[in-house]
């Protein structure tokens, strides 16, 4: 029996099928005496220092969880889990944590992007029982801004390299704690969960990179999940956000069947965007719910869930906030969820009141579950001129000249599934976005979506330079050679595709393969 100390974080769902699929049950922490009572006590923690520790104080956790460590009893802390045993946090000032390893918290000093989001590798430090059968060489999931920075460097497990070598695991006696997200990390995490949950494994000390650890670019498999003319939910694929086909909706499988083939084919996180809006269901009842729940009992990689993440009332007049919808989509499986729609709307107020409200959903969500839960998906298209002074908009010089011969061009921000365009441009939305809280952008070309002429490298290219926070290039994936070309032509983290890895187009394995020795990645 394995004790688990939710708090009300954010996927916590996936620790708890992780441990399951190794053959263990689980009990949640409902009171201090359950932490007391533990036989091996597992505390994930995803979302924000301060909410966490006002949280475990409401739930009079914090002097049974600060007995039962100081016991030297068998615990392992995940994310949040690991910054809460230090003194503080950079990230909420004046709040305590619970002082059992010397130190503080703080925030990444670095000129990479922040969040350290993706796969990066561990220099290991000490030998451990949870680093039995690796070879050293595996890579881990990461999804953090800030890291521990322990006093006493006989505690110091594992580091990782990321502008500068942080600590990325500690250790002490029984005690175990990483930055990095096992239930997140594949087989090799699966691997190391065995290893903490089995007391007859072995401590070793693999040996770890020669020089240093990398960050790797992720390859995101897209599910655009939308109900059929049956009401049955199949993912489909638009051609420029189109996704009929002789009048019926194109089906290219079934969601959880699809999200678990392309987890074994090696993605390294999968995206589900639900574009039907099923507003009238009471929000326990949302499809999509149970898409993630089935889908993360056998997906050990990220889940990010978009599309729907907004205030709205149901038929039966009950209203829900985006904080809300957002929670329900984080308990049934998703580690991130996307806005889309809403992001613009939300931007443009902002830029109209020279203000940040506080209460928008990506403020709002972020706050609670930290800014590397929130991605923002834009939606632009290109819209050509003559002269960049024909507009206000942020526009570039394009290589693509346009049907008259435009030399320059903007891209306009679209809502309702590119229905609708507004008077905003992607730059000035993903600055915008990214000073609300967004961790993540998602960066879609509607004039390349389904076309199969590769990403719009000018696009990427100009929102990466205009934002410090990850970039997914997305739209126009035909080809190896187009994954290769948007990683080396500009600083995208991630290169998303969708029609040609469900039609085995261009299966995962094939782009990871070209990929190797040219840029880093994960294999």
């Amino acid at each position: 029996m394995i004790t688990l100390l939710d708090y009300g974080a954010g996927n916590v769902r996936s620790v708890i099928n992780a441990i399951e699929s190794l053959g263990e049950t689980v009990k949640i922490v409902t009171s201090g005496n359950d932490i007391l009572a533990a036989e091996k006590l597992v505390f994930p923690g995803v979302g924000a220092f301060g909410r966490m520790m006002e949280v475990l104080h409401r739930m009079d956790c914090v002097e049974p969880l600060k007995e039962y460590i100081g016991d030297d009893r068998p615990f392992f802390g995940i994310c949040l889990g690991s910054q809460a045993l230090f003194d503080e946090s950079e990230e909420a000032p004046g709040i305590k944590g619970l002082g059992l390893l010397p130190g503080k918290v703080k925030r990444f000093d670095t000129n990479r992007s922040i969040p350290h989001i993706g796969w990066n590798g561990l220099n290991f430090k000490q030998a451990s029982r949870i680093f039995n059968g690796l070879k050293g060489d595996e890579k881990f999931y990461f999804d953090h801004s800030y890291h521990v920075v322990p006093q006493d460097p006989a505690t110091v497990l594992t580091t990782t390299d990321y502008g500068y070598e942080f600590v990325s695991g500690i250790q002490t006696g029984k005690v175990i704690a990483t930055q990095f997200h096992p239930e997140k990390s594949g087989r090799a995490g699966l691997q190391l969960l065995d290893n903490f949950l089995s007391s007859s494994s072995a401590p070793v000390q693999p040996e770890g990179p020669a020089s240093g650890t990398r960050l790797s670019k992720r390859i995101i498999a897209c599910l655009d999940v939308r109900a059929n003319d049956r009401g049955d939910l199949v993912v489909t694929k638009g051609d420029q956000y189109d996704v009929r086909e002789n009048g019926a909706v194109r089906n290219m499988g079934r969601p959880v069947e699809l999200a678990r083939r392309y987890y074994q084919e090696g993605a390294d996180e999968i995206t589900f965007l639900n574009i039907t809006g099923f507003r009238d269901f009471p929000l326990e009842d949302l499809p999509m719910l149970d898409v993630l729940r089935q889908t993360s009992l056998n997906v050990f990689v990220p889940l990010t869930i978009g599309g729907g993440i907004r205030d709205y009332t149901d038929k039966q007049g009950r209203h829900y906030t985006a904080l809300e919808v957002a929670a329900e989509y984080f308990r049934s499986g998703a580690d991130k969820i996307s806005i889309g729609s809403d992001a613009v709307l939300i931007v443009e107020e902002m830029l109209k009141t020279g203000r940040r409200t506080g209460e928008s959903a990506i403020e709002a969500i972020s706050r609670v579950y930290g800014n590397q839960a929130v991605v923002v998906s834009i939606d632009p298209r290109r819209i050509y001129i003559d002269s960049p002074d024909r507009v206000k908009h942020r526009s570039i010089e394009t290589k693509i000249p346009g049907p008259g011969g435009e030399r320059y061009c903007w891209y306009q921000c679209t809502i309702k599934g590119g229905r609708q365009g507004r008077q905003l441009d992607a730059i000035t939305l993903a600055q915008g976005c990214e000073k609300l809280g967004a961790g993540e952008i998602l960066l879609n070309c509607i004039d390349r979506d389904g076309t199969n002429r590769g990403f719009d490298i000018e696009l990427i290219r100009a929102v990466t330079e205009a934002v410090s926070i990850p970039v997914i290039a997305s739209s126009g994936a035909g080809s190896v050679e187009h994954f290769q070309e948007v990683f080396t032509a500009t600083e995208a983290e991630s290169a998303l595709a969708a029609g040609i890895f469900h039609r085995r187009e261009v299966p995962i394995e094939a782009v990871k393969h070209h990929l190797q020795g040219k840029v880093e990645i994960r294999i």
